[in-house]
């Protein structure tokens, strides 16, 4: 499947917090499964890059998922603390 065939729509909010880090609350809108989450970024970045890191950072959890052997398991790899990922 390419990135084209995948295409979630994703609403972002942001909002600066007292420590200074930016904190950005999304919504991922999918036909198959509706997801929202949370990444702290520690500087302002334009809507486009944010939404591109946040799409990055999906694929890069649903390769991990992908890679997951029963057969053979391995230890997860260490979590993204700046990326939570939830099932709406």
């Amino acid at each position: 499947m390419t990135a084209m065939e995948n295409q979630e729509k994703i609403n972002i909010t942001t909002k600066q917090l007292a420590s200074g880090n930016h904190q950005v609350k999304f919504f991922v809108e999918d036909d198959s499964k509706n997801q929202y989450g949370y990444l702290l970024m520690s500087e302002p970045k334009p809507v486009g890059e944010i939404i591109a890191e946040i799409q990055q950072r999906l694929e890069k959890r649903r390769m991990a998922e992908k890679q997951i052997n029963p057969l053979f398991p391995l230890a997860p790899s260490q979590e993204d603390s700046n990326f939570y990922l939830f099932s709406a």
